[in-house]
């Protein structure tokens, strides 16, 4: 379970560059709505608290208990179902007194555990139609339970996520291919279809944020519209070191104007462009692509397939995340809620991306060099056993 472990193989790149990424977290929370930094705070120390925590744990031993790591995933997705809390016309928290808990965040995780197992079992078996379509099976579970919430970012996010896994496996390029050729055509019909008024297929409020993506110049649509326009008006009006840094007030101020709303979650990018200008912006775009750079390095010296599952899979959130709550920010793709990671405010995103980041850590003290060294000592012993 907890292992001894040689420090020197510690990825103390990335645990410095989490640091100051979810430092840089807390002050720009902080500075959009300030009764809120202490919280950010407390999810921060949480987070690096369990991260370090599992950081010690051998990965290989969690991956043991898959099925319960699944099960429980699916019992925590069915209790937002039947008791969670609605707000905006979904239901995706879970209220425990304390503190409101998001478990789709985790999920995205637990989908990572389960099927690091999963697909290492069945690689040699990958391109199997009968194990591509037992995947899909045990994928579509909790991805229906997440999109009746409804959560179709997420729902998004956990597709192509499944898809980088798979294709991380060893997925023949013939499969993906052919995939895409379905997936294309099936993407037009879908946008086809929901730009209709009278449509069916996904929430009204949800219908309007790709309809004022793609019609950005009609007026029924102006609502959705304006936060973008005004997010990428707060982000110009910050130059480039910002209204902070030069201790001035911005004449379009996104935190006390209440000119974007949600600048705290969906818009802190557009806090960071007023606030520090493009100095910020970019400090934040470079943290962000170095802590993916190492979750993608410490998979290339991974000592098995689910090593490199997790850590692909955890870079890829953080991608993900990263590309859809920027693009939001910025008008070059329609307006999602989605968190910035390690920025945004929400204890449930941060402390499940710590998470990530603790089994990443751990894949990194098992890398190929680390066996190397323990097989070299491990023939060393049995070769002075033999000599004395």
């Amino acid at each position: 379970m907890i292992s001894q472990y040689k420090f020197r193989f510690y990825n103390f790149r990335l645990v410095i560059l989490l640091l100051v990424l979810s430092s840089f977290g807390v002050i720009l929370v902080g500075t959009a709505m300030s009764s809120l930094r202490s919280r950010q705070i407390m999810g921060v120390g949480m987070g690096f608290a369990v991260m370090i925590i599992l950081s010690l744990i051998d990965y290989s031993w969690i991956l043991n208990f898959q099925w319960i790591i699944y099960s429980f995933n699916i019992l925590m997705l069915l209790a937002v179902r039947l008791l969670g809390d609605t707000a905006n016309g979904a239901a995706r928290w879970i209220d425990l007194g304390f503190i409101r808990f998001q478990p789709t965040e985790l999920s995205k995780i637990l989908i990572i555990l389960f099927f690091a197992k999963y697909l290492m079992d069945h690689e040699d078996r990958i391109n199997s139609p009968l194990v591509l379509i037992r995947c899909g099976i045990l994928l579509a579970i909790p991805l229906m339970m997440i999109y009746i919430q409804p959560d179709m970012k997420n729902t998004i996010t956990i597709l192509l996520l499944f898809a980088i896994l798979i294709y991380v496996t060893g997925l023949s390029y013939k499969i993906i291919i052919g995939a895409m050729l379905i997936a294309i055509p099936a993407l037009v019909i879908f946008l086809s279809i929901v730009v209709q008024p009278d449509q069916t297929l996904i929430r009204d409020y949800q219908r309007d944020r790709i309809m004022s993506f793609l019609y950005p110049d009609d007026e029924e649509y102006s609502d959705n519209v304006d936060q973008q326009n005004n997010s990428k008006t707060a982000i110009a009006n910050g130059g480039l070191l910002g209204t902070e840094l030069q201790g001035e007030e911005g004449a379009y101020s996104v935190n006390n104007g209440n000119f974007v709303s949600e600048n705290q979650t969906d818009f802190i990018f557009a806090v960071a462009g007023e606030g520090y200008g493009f100095i910020g912006c970019t400090s934040i775009i470079l943290l962000l692509f170095f802590i993916v750079f190492e979750c993608i390095h410490t998979s290339r010296r991974a000592k098995d397939t689910a090593g490199k599952i997790i850590c692909c899979g955890v870079g890829s959130i953080v991608a993900l995340q990263s590309f859809l709550n920027i693009g939001v920010a910025t008008g070059a793709a329609p307006n999602t809620g989605t968190p910035l990671p390690f920025v945004s405010y929400g204890l449930t995103s941060i402390v499940s991306l710590f998470i990530g980041m603790g089994l990443v850590l751990n894949v990194g003290l098992q890398s190929s060099a680390y066996e190397k060294e323990i097989k070299k000592r491990r023939v060393y012993r049995e070769r002075e056993e033999e000599y004395l």
